[in-house]
């Protein structure tokens, strides 16, 4: 049924569920998998002179390597599982990352915390943005506060 899986990861406990599930989908149908790891950017109020952005560019190379290993540990798992996992390290806003990255697969897989009322509202949600914009079916892998990992 699906040829080609993206999983979106945070190296969260909430992502290696999801990543569970998305390479279990992926070794039932035979689909390759790329896992994606974004690293935030937050790009301030352009100024004459200013920074083009507030990390500095040791702490992004840093983030970036950061992500390179979480993404690294889902194609060992891949490995583990017989199951071709392509890493994908980007720079941007992670829900926009994701939804851009969408439209080159059968099916998207992100976890998400499982939060409700207000600290749903304060803290926004990468996963409903995406469930939202994606162009592909989005499988959300939910884990309870209450759940081990």
């Amino acid at each position: 049924m699906y040829k080609k899986i993206l999983i979106a990861t945070d190296g969260s406990e909430h992502s290696e569920r999801a990543e569970a599930h998305g390479l279990m989908l992926a070794k039932r149908s035979g689909a390759l998998v790329t896992a994606l790891y974004v690293v935030e950017v937050v790009h301030p109020a352009r100024s004459i002179g200013g920074p083009p952005s507030l990390l500095l560019e040791e702490q992004k190379e840093g983030l970036m390597e950061e992500g390179k290993k979480i993404v690294d540990r889902v194609v060992q798992k891949g490995k583990d599982m017989g199951v071709e996992v392509h890493p994908m390290v980007e720079e941007g806003h992670p829900a926009q990352e994701i939804i851009d990255h969408a439209a080159d697969y059968d099916l998207v897989v992100v976890g998400t915390l499982g939060r409700t009322g207000l600290s749903h509202l304060l803290l926004g949600s990468v996963a409903e943005r995406v469930v939202r914009h994606a162009p592909a079916p989005v499988l959300v892998v939910r884990t309870r506060k209450d759940e081990p990992g």
